[in-house]
């Protein structure tokens, strides 16, 4: 006796009907990625094109110059060593100068400010941050130079000790123009970035984490010190990085105030230049092939700062996260 056994038949399931707009999924995919070759491909054609503007200067003068700071245009001798230093010691005064005012208004604005003056303490030190550049630069050249000179340069050279290491770090020309007063306006411009950008992150820790360290009986300082910048020291250090950054790029103002010699600083008084500065002196008037590709290899000498700049604080924000 055979049996007959039915097997179903397994028939295909019908493609299930695509919502409504993802047919746009796959365009918007391609523009995405579009974008950002685009700019990777921008930053590329931007450092071949600074290579070889500036492969003229740097074939002919080497290492050499990296680390002469003879600047001399009509025996077409150049050396970017001086505007180098110059660039990195007026950006790390400014951040010395800057970093404890911007913490302390952060912390001022999230912890301590009575609400009635919160929102026009901060929208004071957004307007700052809106304030163009060269403003700066003329305040510094007609107002703040010549308060300078007379106020703090004057007495502190007239009380230094000769032979003192103070006299050496004082001397210069009492004109109010130079490496330090080029840091103080730097430092100025770049505190609202930094307070800014800290007040945000300290606004974003949860109200519990705060009471929680409160109900263990802590004082106000020891929540800011334990609880509130370490729970945003990641993002504290992207702040200080931006402020950095914007130290270092800073063409106009620095032009006013810092005295555009070439060389090396030798005192905090003393004139000097920055790369910024220097491109933007020289550039009009650079006729010669020469004295146009040195000033296109200092582009691409604080292209490179920046991007090591940048890569170290990518790197520490990457140990912090792994802690």
């Amino acid at each position: 006796m055979s049996v007959t056994v039915d097997v179903p038949v397994a028939v295909p399931a019908a493609p299930p009907r695509s919502a409504r707009g993802t047919g746009w999924d796959r365009a918007f995919e391609i523009l995405c990625f579009s974008a950002a070759t685009l700019l990777l491909t921008a930053l590329g054609g931007l450092v071949i094109s600074l290579v070889i503007g500036g492969w003229p200067a740097l074939s002919k003068f080497g290492f050499a110059f990296f680390t002469s700071a003879e600047w001399d245009p009509v025996q077409e001798v150049y050396g970017a060593a001086g505007a180098i230093v110059g660039t990195v010691v007026s950006a790390g005064l400014a951040l010395l100068l800057a970093l404890p005012l911007a913490f302390g208004i952060a912390i001022f604005l999230v912890e301590l400010c009575p609400p009635i003056l919160r929102r026009t303490i901060g929208t004071a030190v957004e307007l700052l941050a809106g304030i163009p550049s060269i403003v700066y630069g003329m305040w510094g050249l007609f107002v703040f130079a010549p308060w300078f000179a007379k106020h703090v340069q004057m007495p502190m050279m007239m009380s230094a000790k000769p032979g003192s290491l103070w006299e050496k770090l004082t001397a210069g020309i009492p004109n109010g123009a130079g490496i330090f007063t080029a840091s103080v306006i730097l430092a100025i411009m770049i505190l609202p970035f930094i307070a800014a950008t800290m007040r945000e992150l300290l606004m974003t820790i949860p109200a519990t984490v705060r009471e929680s360290a409160y109900g263990l009986g802590s004082t106000t300082f020891e929540v800011i010190r334990n609880v509130s910048l370490p729970y945003v020291r990641t993002g504290a250090i992207g702040a200080v990085m931006l402020g950095l950054g914007r130290a270092l790029g800073e063409t106009m103002a620095v032009t006013f105030v810092i005295g555009n010699a070439h060389g090396f600083p030798t005192s905090l008084f003393s004139p000097g230049s920055t790369i910024a500065s220097t491109i933007a002196n020289e550039f009009t008037e650079a006729t010669g092939e020469l004295h146009l590709a040195a000033l296109i290899s200092l582009g691409l000498v604080l292209f490179v700062i920046t991007f090591t700049v940048l890569a170290l604080a990518r790197l520490l924000i990457g140990r912090q996260q792994n802690l």
